[in-house]
Parts: C-alpha cells; structure tokens; sequence
C-alpha cells in the first residue's frame, strides 16, 4: 500500500503541476500581471501548500525537527536541486526584478531567520513577524504589475504569441488552477507520508528526515512546476516559482508554524551552526549567478546540482555517524561552497565590466 501511495502522489504531482502552470498563465495574461508576479505568488505559494500543511501539522504535534527541518531543507533543496536540474534542461532566462528585488529579499530572510534562532528557536511573536512580512511583501508585487501595463503587454505577446484578453476563458482556467493545486496538495501528502514510513523503517533521525525526505517531498510540486514550465518556455514562472517558494517558507511556513506551536518552536544549536548557514550559503550564491548576464546557464545548474549531492552525502553521513564526518563538513562549509562564490562573484563582475564597455 506505501508503494501504491507513492506511485500515485508522483502522478497526482506530475499532473497537478501541467494544470497549475497552464491556469496560472492563462490567468495572468487576463489579469494584467506579469507571468514573474504569478510565479512569485500563485504558483510559488500554492505549490508550497505541501510545505505548510506538514510543517504546522508537525508543529501542533510537537515535531519541531520535522516543522524546521521541512523549511530549511526544502529551500536548500528548491535553489540547488530545482534551479540545478532544470538549467539543465534549459537555460534560464533570469528577470530583472529578480535580480533587484526579490533574491535580495530571499538572503535578508535567511540571515534573518538565522537571527531569530540564536536563541534556540521560534516564538510565537517571531512568527507574527514573519507572516506580518508576507502580508507586505505580497502587496508591494501586486502594487509593482499594476505598473507595468505597457510592458506587460509585450511580454505577454513574446510568451503567449497573444496580448491580453478579457474573454479569456475564466472559469476553465480557474478551474485549471484550482484542481491542479488540489493533486498538488493531495499527491504531496501521499508522497511524503510513504517516504517518511520508508525512511522509519530504517531507523533514520526526525530532522534528518525533516531536511531530506520531508524537505524533497514537500517541494516536489516545484520541481515538477518549475521543470514544466521551463519546458514550455515559461521561464520567469520556472525562475519565479523558485525564489517565490523560498520566501513563502521563510515567512509564511515558518511563520504560521511558529505562530500556532503551542510552545512556540524549539531547534537544536547543531541545527543552527550547520543547516541554516548551508541555507544562507545557498541563497547568497544565487547573487552572482543571477548576475551573470543574466541567465542560469547549464555548467551553473551542474554546480548547483552538485553541491545538492555533497549536502545529501553529508546528512547521510550524519545518520549513519560516519568518521568522514570530522572532515567533509567544514571542508563544504568553509572552503567548497565560499570557493564556489568567490567564483562565481569574479564572473559576475568580469560580466558587468563587459556590459560597461560595449
């Protein structure tokens, strides 16, 4: 029966993510607003509804490794994994207004959460802050669209091969919308319930669960919306679905979770000097490589994805209590990831000089 469930909530996935990218962007077009805002709202928030169900699930039942692990993990997961394997597939055009606006606003977030753990946790007034934070972030994307008319316009006929349109088919697209979110939530939630009894089964630890099997589960909506819509050419939705799904973990899971726990959030200091920096570290690479004329290229997706593979390895080594341990984890911490972006930050200003002097 785990088998069957897991089977299922991948086909639900795969399914729900074609019905959401295609509303989304039906709807956008509609609407008046950007297929990036759409990314960074619709799409990012709805395909982290995983996220947020098994994070305050967690929370009300006192699984705070489960509820913090869940959102760590998965923005770890959705920049290394999700960017990676999909530059993969395809370059990725990067907006400007991602550039300027909102993985700024991703990295303040990571340092900010980082603050708001030295004391060993969460409280309840952390959480209104942080949700209080998504209410404001929300109405500056939406203030933002209603000032690109002109622009919007245009991107829409590049995307879409139509401008806007008022007869659009409302009540399909939404409908689109509303059941591809549902398979979404729904095939997640199967997904993730059969992995963790796998992941039980071998006797694996409640965080590294929550930051491994969990954090994947829970973002396989994005992986399989961001893969989609990189496909289909919808790229600021691949991009924007990304970096969207990270800000609405940070404020909103995170926030609600921490806001309903009964005694608010406890985390372990192993967590706090290892994971959370690995998430910083994460979102303070992706600076440079948005920088770098603008496109998340196939060897920067390689590089993203491989550092997912080096993150896997040492959590597993963690459960399993390897000796490589004393080793591979300050060699990642402090010399492979802060190499790779000193790296990547030369080629983003060799890249701006180059723009300057054309």
């Amino acid at each position: 029966m785990t088998i069957i469930l897991f089977v299922a909530g991948l086909v639900f996935l795969i399914i729900g993510a074609e019905f959401l990218v295609r509303g989304a962007g039906r709807l956008a077009a509609a609407v008046g607003i950007s297929p990036l805002v759409v990314g960074l709202t619709v799409v990012a928030f709805g395909t982290s509804a995983p996220e947020l169900a098994v994070s305050v699930k967690s929370a009300l039942a006192d699984q705070a490794g489960i509820a913090v692990g869940n959102v760590v993990g998965s923005n770890i997961f959705n920049v290394l994994f999700i960017l990676g394997v999909s530059a993969l597939i395809v370059p990725l055009v990067v907006s400007s207004q991602l550039i300027r606006m909102d993985v700024p606003i991703m990295v303040a977030l990571s340092v900010l959460v980082m603050l708001l753990a030295l004391d060993g946790g969460f409280s309840r007034f952390d959480g209104i802050a942080l949700f209080a934070g998504l209410l404001i972030y929300i109405g500056v994307l939406i203030t933002m669209s209603r000032r690109e008319s002109a622009a919007v316009k245009l991107e829409f006929a590049e995307e879409y091969g139509v401008a806007p349109d008022a007869k659009t088919s409302w009540f399909k697209d939404t409908l689109l919308l509303i059941i591809g979110l549902a398979l979404l939530v729904t095939g997640s939630r199967w997904f993730v319930d059969s992995a963790v009894t796998f992941a039980q089964y071998l006797g694996v630890s409640e965080l590294v669960v929550g930051l491994t099997i969990v954090a994947a589960g829970t973002s396989m909506p994005e992986v399989v919306t961001s893969i989609i819509a990189a496909l289909r050419g919808e790229r600021d939705i691949a991009v924007g679905n990304v970096v969207g799904s990270n800000i609405f973990n940070l404020m909103g899971v995170l926030g609600v979770a921490s806001i309903i726990a009964p005694t608010g959030i406890v985390i372990s200091p192993e967590f706090v000097r290892f994971d959370i920096p690995v998430m910083i570290l994460v979102a303070l690479a992706c600076v440079p490589i948005f920088f770098t004329g603008g496109v998340i290229s196939r060897q920067e997706g390689a590089v993203l994805l491989a550092y997912y593979v080096a993150y896997t390895a040492y959590l597993i080594m963690v459960a399993t209590a390897s000796d490589a341990l004393s080793w591979f984890g300050p060699m990642m911490l402090f010399v492979a990831i802060p190499l790779t972006f000193i790296t990547m930050l030369a080629l983003a200003v060799r890249e701006t000089r180059r723009r300057k002097s054309q």
